[in-house]
Formats: C-alpha cells, sequence, structure tokens
C-alpha cells in the first residue's frame, strides 16, 4: 500500500486531554506521527498544534476521526495532503526582485506553491511571468476603478481555488474591505529599519542616518497599513562606506529572501494566527 503524508494544525482553547485526543484520532486512522509541535500561548491562552503523519488511508479516512476531536474540543482543524502545492497567486507593480526570488524558488523545486496567475497594476513585469511560464493579467488601478479593480481580483482568488495571495512589492494600499476579504490568506513585504524611515525613499534615509543595519518584515496583510501579524523579519549589516545604491540592492536581496521564507512556511502549513501575533513552527 502505498503511503501518504498528510499535515494536520489545529488550534482552540488550552485544556487538558488535546494531544492525548488528536493522537488517539490520528492512530484510528491508521497514521504514524512524524514530525509534533505545540504550543501554548500563555497571552490568550490558546493552544496550536502541527502534525505531520505518513499512512496508506486516503484523506477522508483521515479526516473522519478528527472531525469528533475538533467538535468535542471547538477547534479550528485543517488536513493538508503534504505533496499538494499551495495555490498562489502574485501581485507586484514594477520591481520586480520579490516576484523574481518567488518564481525561480518555485521553478527549482524548493518551494511547494502553484501559480496560476500573476496580477500586476503595471506591465513592466509581464516579460518576466512569460520567461517563467506564468500567465500574467494587467489590472490598472486608479481612484475611480480601485473598487472596480479589487472586486475583480476576489473573482479570480475565487475562480482558481487561490488559498494564498502575496503582495511582491505591490504598491497599491489595499482597501479595509478586501483585507478583510484576504483575512489570513495574504503576505506583504516591506523595509524595516532600526530607527524605522518612512515615505519615499526609505534606503536613502537610512544611508543618511548612518544605520548598521537593515531589513525585511513579511507579514499578514490587515487593514492597519504595515501593521499585520509578523511571520518573518531578517536584518543584515551595513556600513559608512557603502552607498545608497548598494542600500537598495542589498535591501532588495534580503526582502526577496524575507518574502520567499514566509511563503515557504505558509505552504508547508507551519503559519497559526494568534490573534496580532503568529504562531511559526519552524
Amino acid at each position: 500500500m502505498t503511503s501518504q503524508q498528510y499535515i494536520v494544525t489545529l488550534s482552540c482553547a488550552d485544556q487538558p486531554g488535546i494531544v492525548h485526543a488528536v493522537s488517539g484520532a490520528l492512530l484510528e486512522a491508521g497514521c504514524n506521527i512524524t514530525e509534533s509541535q505545540q504550543f501554548e500561548s500563555p497571552e490568550s491562552g490558546s493552544f496550536f498544534m502541527r502534525v505531520a503523519v505518513s499512512t496508506g488511508a486516503g484523506l477522508d479516512e483521515v479526516k473522519a476521526p478528527l472531525a469528533a476531536v475538533a467538535s468535542r474540543f471547538a477547534m479550528e482543524l485543517s488536513v493538508h495532503p503534504e505533496a499538494q502545492p499551495l495555490r498562489t497567486l502574485i501581485m507586484c507593480s514594477t520591481a520586480g526582485h520579490a516576484l523574481n526570488d518567488l518564481l525561480y524558488q518555485q521553478r527549482a523545486g524548493s518551494l511547494p506553491i502553484e501559480v496560476p496567475l500573476i496580477v500586476s497594476n503595471h506591465r513592466e513585469l509581464a516579460p518576466m511571468a512569460e520567461f517563467y511560464g506564468v500567465g500574467f493579467l494587467h489590472l490598472p488601478v486608479t481612484p475611480g476603478t480601485k473598487a472596480e479593480a479589487e472586486a475583480r481580483l476576489l473573482e479570480l482568488v475565487a475562480e482558481h481555488d487561490i488559498e494564498l495571495v502575496v503582495l511582491a512589492r505591490y504598491m497599491q494600499i489595499l482597501s479595509d474591505d478586501l483585507c478583510r476579504g484576504l483575512a489570513g490568506r495574504a503576505i506583504n513585504i516591506h523595509h524595516s529599519f532600526l530607527p524605522s524611515f518612512k515615505g519615499a525613499r526609505p534606503y536613502h534615509q537610512a544611508h543618511a542616518r548612518g544605520v548598521k543595519m537593515i531589513g525585511a518584515t513579511a507579514h499578514f496583510v490587515t487593514a492597519d497599513l504595515d501593521e499585520g501579524p509578523i511571520i518573518e523579519q531578517q536584518v543584515i549589516r551595513v556600513n559608512h562606506s557603502q552607498t545608497p545604491g548598494q542600500f537598495v540592492a542589498m535591501g532588495r536581496n534580503v526582502e526577496g529572501s524575507t518574502l520567499t521564507q514566509a511563503v515557504q512556511w505558509a505552504a508547508q502549513r507551519r503559519i497559526l494566527l494568534d490573534g496580532r501575533r503568529t504562531v511559526v513552527f519552524n
């Protein structure tokens, strides 16, 4: 019998007996646990768990005994085949570094996502999409067409069975309604400095202030601009001898790697939401 691998993720109010009940249900389904991680959040009182299993059973056979456990503990529980790529829609504008990093890693086989479509409010990155063999849709956004464009985006998410939307340097602010419609399913990337610089030319501002570290933050999209639950952050050291242009190039590299890492964890079902924070089983 061919063995199948599945990922089980769950969250619920912390209480005795959760691990025992989940393990028992997996045993009933004929599953062998190959990896298990859990966390109790002292702030929210919630319990989080990610379990990887191997079994000859089908997906429905694995889900059936777990459904009773989910009901008993009022859990949010999901089961996914480990080999199933995460269907991902990527949004971009004119900067291609983050998009290229995602598509390169996907083509290399190291990023388990499936990208049926790239959506952009500009045409500049259409050749990159063509190079990687991914569909490209130019969806312009103006103040007068913003609502229509966002409605079309949600239609595309439904049409393509999209599980994750990635903003790979998409330079448009999403409306509150769209943020709510994509809650927990959209990841953004932006620069993050100590101290932080907002507005135009942040790398040039950082250079002028003589910062010693620059970095990037990947987070879930919320209506609070750039303040959604953080998934991953990376920093690199810089020094006085480097030019603003070098800051920009280095910043682009760290933005790309940070975003790709966040998407990697999402594809591996390693991210669970705990209010304004994330639990990342990495």
